[in-house]
């Protein structure tokens, strides 16, 4: 039950828009009272699950001025199919930033509620400028939406000049075009809307599964409403420093990628595996790997079905998104399959990138990320990391390291990051799996410290991003339904292995 699509554009990279969350003093972090009452009606979005209502609440612009100007947010939920069995509502809250809460529901309502038997109305919300809420649009060009530029990908010899350009005109469109709704793009404001949804619901709490970046809203909102907070849970968790936010997280999936890679390189050499095995042994993966994206790197070849160039960097990118799942694994191997055929011709695999990032998820994560905290602002200082980090972790070619619009941003941000802390009710559940490429162990290791006894963390001996009815792992599937149904956590952290 994961969000995967957003989150390989989320933490994956770092990219840029305009300005900062609008200011709100600290007194305004509750919400304000008077949420209007919504106006329920069956959900039509293709796919929605049978049964799912879908409403629009309107919440301030500015939460410092909650008399002012609004923005609309699309609101979903499931009711409980036992309303004996019923003890609340239980939030998804979506990945990214830009993930669809909407869309999770409609994926994934029925399953969160067979698997909750009951217990919750299964509800969840579209931040502002995702899918059915207010719309964003930072009017970026269509050149540095395509995936490759978007993530500022370095040369193959490590220069970022392109993308030290390509940064500098997304913060500029952002800056010209954002306006006041991008400039309201932040955690903290998220965090504030769905309180304003809990209070709509005529909930006094809430319970919660945030997945992926959705677990740092779900922080961030344990900390600013903890009184407000029922059961918590956290699956695939980043660490939530509040001097880097989102730069860390991008910088952390270097050493994600490495982490999660054995796990692809053992499937790839598996005799199961046929015609499209590989290697023959798990430790000839990496260096084949290596060589084909240098080869792609000197010569790139064509796709034929997009004329789009295939090239070392492509390559690289569709493996870190390959490694969220080992579902994924065969999309790689096959582009592994097609660039090791056919000489220099076009190759007949899919372009994995035909088309660009729409306006709206690349101005929703840009302000985002951009507007949570401040960026270093040297692009000499990312050229030097990138130097670094495409020797240390090869695999992700110093795009982790690289620079992102968020170094040319041009408001600094109106409040400071949230400082998650252990002050709170004990009552959060984390998942991890320990080779995660997105969001790695060691960062949710700082989560759980951060959180303290208020936390318990359940690591699972699997690789890929997602945990909770995602990964296939039984005890991790059991542990988090009971503690939803029952309350009851681990004693202690502990691990699932693998299989179990």
């Amino acid at each position: 039950m994961r969000s995967r699509t957003r989150t390989a554009v989320i933490v994956a990279l770092s990219a840029a828009a305009c300005a900062t969350a609008l200011a709100v003093p600290a007194q305004a972090a509750s919400s304000p009272a008077g949420s209007p009452a919504l106006k329920w009606h069956a959900c039509t979005a293709e796919g929605s699950a049978p049964g799912s209502e879908c409403a629009t609440l309107p919440v301030p612009l500015d939460y410092s001025k909650p008399h002012g100007p609004t923005v609309d947010i699309a609101v979903s939920r499931l009711r409980s199919d036992r309303p004996q069995a019923r003890r609340g509502a239980l939030l998804l809250i979506s990945g990214g930033p830009g993930g669809s809460g909407v869309s999770d529901l409609a994926r994934d309502g029925e399953k969160v509620r067979k698997a909750t038997k009951g217990a919750y109305d299964i509800v969840s919300l579209d931040p502002r400028g995702v899918g059915g809420s207010t719309a964003v649009d930072c009017g970026i060009g269509e050149d540095d939406r395509q995936m490759l530029n978007f993530r500022a990908w370095p040369r193959p010899d490590g220069d970022i000049s392109d993308g030290v350009a390509r940064s500098r005109r997304i913060a500029e469109a952002c800056a010209r075009n954002g306006g006041d709704v991008l400039r309201s793009l932040t955690t903290r404001n998220q965090a504030r809307d769905t309180d304003r949804f809990r209070e709509a619901l005529g909930e006094k709490k809430l319970s919660a599964v945030g997945v992926s970046y959705g677990t740092y809203v779900g922080a961030v909102y344990a900390q600013m409403f903890p009184e407000r907070t029922d059961r918590w849970v956290l699956d695939s968790s980043a660490d939530p420093d509040p001097a880097r936010v989102a730069h860390g997280w991008l910088n952390n999936m270097s050493g994600g990628a490495d982490d999660a890679f054995p796990d692809f390189a053992r499937w790839a050499a598996d005799p199961a595996r046929g015609k499209d095995r590989l290697a023959e042994r798990a430790e000839d993966v990496r260096p084949m790997f290596l060589a084909l994206a240098a080869e792609l790197d000197r010569k790139p070849r064509a796709f034929k079905d997009t004329g789009h160039a295939f090239t070392g960097n492509v390559l690289r990118q569709v493996l870190q998104m390959t490694l969220y799942g080992k579902e994924r694994y065969p999309t790689v191997a096959g582009l592994i399959q097609a660039a090791r055929s056919g000489g220099d011709g076009p190759v007949t695999a899919p372009d994995p990138f035909p088309e660009p990032l729409s306006q709206r998820d690349a101005a929703v994560f840009a302000g985002i990320v951009c507007n949570d905290v401040a960026w270093p602002r040297d692009p000499a200082a990312y050229q030097r990391d990138v130097a670094v980090d495409r020797v240390r972790h090869p695999l992700t070619g110093g795009m982790p390291a690289s620079i992102t619009p968020c170094a040319f941003w041009k408001d600094a941000p109106a409040e400071k990051a949230t400082r998650i802390t252990d002050r709170g009710p004990s009552n959060i559940l984390m998942v991890q799996n320990l080779r995660d490429p997105s969001t790695p162990h060691r960062g949710a290791l700082k989560m759980r410290e951060a959180l303290g006894d208020r936390a318990r963390l359940v690591s699972v001996d699997a690789g890929g991003h997602g945990v909770w009815l995602d990964s296939g792992n039984a005890c991790s599937d059991r542990v988090v339904s009971e503690f939803l149904v029952t309350g009851e956590r681990p004693a202690r952290d502990t691990v699932c292995r693998a299989g179990h």
